[in-house]
Formats: C-alpha cells, structure tokens, sequence
C-alpha cells in the first residue's frame, strides 16, 4: 500500500487518521511539531518526525516518498487557550507550504480536516457569521481557517485537493462504525450532525485511496 503523511499526528484527528491508515496497510509519517510529547505515536509502520507545517522546506522532507497527505494540524489545543496568540494567516502559512512542498515530492493527494465553523447556512452566510451559532470569541481562530480554505481554492495547482469538514459535534470516544454521510457546503436541516473521530478518519483515507471529490470542500457527518 501507498505511504500517508499525516500532519498534526499528535491531535485526535490525526491520531485516528494514522490509526485507520494502519488498519489499512499503509505506511506513514507521522509529523508533530514536538517528537518528545508523542513518542507514543511510534509504532510498527509509524515513522514520528518533527516537522512545521508552515515551513515548505519541511513538508518536502516529510511527504517525501509518500503518496498522499492529510493536513490535521491545528495551533490551539482548544478555545480555552485563548487566542491571543493566534497567527491569523497560520492556514494560509500551511496551504502555501502544503502546495509548494507536496509539489516538489510529487504528493499527489491532499486532505484537510476543516472546521464546522466555515460551512454556510441556509441564509448564504457563514456559520462563523452568525453569534447565535458560532460564539463571537471564537471568530478569530474560524476566520484564520477560511482564509486557508481560500488560499487553497484560489491556487493553480496539480495538488489534488479535499476539505472534508466534521460537523461541531465530533466525539472522541465513540467507536468506529465505518459509516458516514458526504455532504456540501451548507449545514445539513435535520438538527445537530454528530461524527467520531474514527469516522472522520474513515471517511478521509476512502477519499485517499478512491477519491471522489476534486480541488473542493464539503461536509462529513453520520
């Protein structure tokens, strides 16, 4: 099988996806930016390396050799760390690194986790958008992330491409089921969308190994 890196290797989406692409015989390179708070992360088939996703430089070094990437990385632990010290141009940093470095190793496939935050609602608008759904406080770190997007959607590239964005609702410790819904860009009508991050994994290696969606976003929940 076809090696995967997988950068944010350390966070529950990474972990799952690196779980899942295990489980299916697929080499990977796991990137953290600290290889001394994960070394759990080191497993047969699992090659840890230390790596800055907004450094081209060292998203060559890791994709190389492998044939797809999956972008997981988040700067924040969660909202409760504030923003303060958020970089606002932290995804767009990512998105030129991914799409000059992947390009230089000949990575072929690029999936990123997106955030619930930038799908549209029914109005046209932005979930981030509207301060009864999105808490104000927040819009800075959902703002950083669609400005990624748009980097993404505006390069002329080769990389092919995904956004695949979980719903708010995304829980760690449900189990894989191995069942999940594709969906566009607007949140879904029938009430709150759950997923796992197992699922979420689920869905993002199909994407890599028999992709169906091309140089766009879209939603994923149960």
């Amino acid at each position: 099988m076809g090696g995967i890196v997988v950068f944010g290797a350390g966070g529950r989406a990474g972990r799952a996806v690196t779980a899942e692409a295990r489980a299916r015989g697929h080499e990977v390179t796991a990137v953290v930016r600290d290889t001394g708070r994960h070394a759990g992360i080191a497993a047969d088939g699992v090659q840890v390396a230390g790596g800055d996703i907004t450094d081209p430089a060292a998203v060559a070094a890791a994709g190389r050799g492998r044939l797809a990437a999956v972008h997981a990385v988040s700067p924040f632990t969660g909202p409760e760390q504030g923003f303060a010290d958020l970089d606002p141009d932290f995804f767009v940093k990512a998105a030129d690194a991914l799409l000059l470095g992947l390009a230089e190793t000949g990575v072929a496939r690029l999936v990123v986790v997106g955030l619930f935050a930038n799908l549209r609602t029914r109005d046209g608008g932005l979930v981030m958008d509207d301060p009864a759904a999105f808490p104000p406080r927040i819009r800075p770190f959902a703002a950083a992330h669609q400005a990624g997007l748009d980097r993404l959607r505006a390069a002329q590239t080769s990389l092919d491409w995904l956004v695949l964005t979980p719903p708010a609702l995304l829980t760690a410790d449900a189990p894989r089921t191995g069942r999940y819904r594709i969906g566009g860009e607007t949140v879904p009508d029938a009430g709150p969308a759950h997923l796992s991050y197992a699922d979420l994994a689920v869905a993002a290696l199909d994407e890599i190994e028999a992709p169906r969606h091309h140089r766009t976003r879209v939603s994923v929940l149960d």
